[in-house]
């Protein structure tokens, strides 16, 4: 994506050739072969070194946490789950930075190669990135950056695991405008992407579609509400309904030797299509599958999904304008991170 193609006509441009030689010196870029010649002298084919920087990316959940390290590419070279209950309490955040530590320690990485650490947590945070506002699902209500950046050298940043998602979606779909994202995690996030950007609200809380009601007699959610998207379409919810994990459920699913299993992915795949119909509605726009669950969908899950989208819809949506992620359950840990690959690579 950044790849940088420098053409060898240094005794025109010296200015150019002179910087190019300052950023090879300073360890930036590198020379990687030649592109074929198109009748004069061959140019040079010079790419940033992937490593130069490096960011990291947590993802905090309720009973783990996610760490994983990025590339200048936006290429998670590292990724690790880590069984943690989250407690506000000093020795919580403490354990938590004490593996970034770790993992920067038996890189070897000098302090000046860290870009940052950005955390993605399960809540709305303040509209400058410092304190957990809204909690509910972990109880992190008053979680602050500070909480974190007190243990570690580095720039730091919080914000809302479900726009931490819809960064790395974006930043993976540059073509994209406008979209929908839903993160199909434990619990159920959402995003919006409009003119290219993540859209956060007046209150912080735009694209929260997880609390979209769609039946008013439905079940509980932790919100305090019935029948929202979350209680159906979140990975708790199908494997309350299953009554056996997501990896335990996929697998049977395939086989279909169940007709009680195909059912209950049916209805999933029903209420998520409701949803992206009404959303389709109000932001005509494409849609984006992403989070835990997103790798366990096949291409007749998503054929499945456009049918009953434009069953019921007076405006069809396009088969290729439902995209699917492929990072999984690390999706906002990554997006996190990429939040000052982005930054650097604005500073260049």
């Amino acid at each position: 994506m950044y790849r940088i193609q420098a053409y060898s006509y240094f005794h025109t441009f010296g200015t150019v050739s002179q910087n190019l030689n300052l950023l090879e010196q300073e360890g930036l870029i590198e020379r990687n072969g030649y592109f074929e010649s198109t009748g004069g002298r061959k140019a040079n084919a010079i790419q940033i070194v992937s490593d130069f920087r490096v960011s990291i990316g947590i993802g905090i959940l309720k009973n783990m946490f996610h760490i994983t390290a990025v590339d200048l590419y936006g290429n998670a070279f590292y990724t690790d789950t880590i069984p943690l209950p989250y407690s506000d309490t000093p020795d919580y955040y403490k354990q938590v930075t004490d593996k970034v530590k770790e993992f920067i320690a038996a890189k070897q990485y000098d302090e000046e190669k860290i870009l940052g650490v950005s955390i993605a947590t399960q809540g709305i945070t303040s509209p400058d990135h410092t304190t957990v506002l809204y909690g509910n699902i972990m109880n992190n209500a008053g979680m602050k950056l500070d909480d974190f950046s007190r243990h570690l050298p580095y720039p730091c940043y919080l914000e809302h695991d479900s726009k931490s998602a819809a960064f790395l979606e974006l930043w993976n779909h540059p073509e994209l405008d406008s979209a929908v994202v839903f993160l199909l995690n434990r619990n159920l996030g959402g995003a919006i992407i409009t003119n290219h950007l993540i859209h956060q609200g007046s209150s912080m809380h735009s694209g929260t579609l997880e609390h979209m009601c769609i039946n008013p007699d439905g079940p509980l959610c932790y919100c305090g509400n019935r029948g929202c998207l979350e209680t159906y379409c979140s990975a708790n919810s199908l494997e309350h309904a299953a009554d056996m994990t997501v990896k335990e459920f996929f697998p049977l699913l395939r086989e279909k030797k169940s007709p009680q299993l195909t059912q209950i992915w049916e209805d999933y795949l029903n209420h998520l299509a409701f949803a992206m119909k009404n959303l389709n509605l109000v932001i005509d726009a494409p849609i984006i599958i992403s989070g835990y669950l997103a790798p366990y969908f096949t291409e007749e899950d998503i054929e499945y999904l456009a049918e009953h989208i434009n069953a019921s819809s007076p405006f069809a949506l396009d088969r290729t304008h439902i995209l699917v992620g492929t990072n999984g359950q690390y999706t906002p840990a990554i997006g996190a991170a990429l939040y000052y690959v982005e930054k650097f690579i604005q500073a260049v």
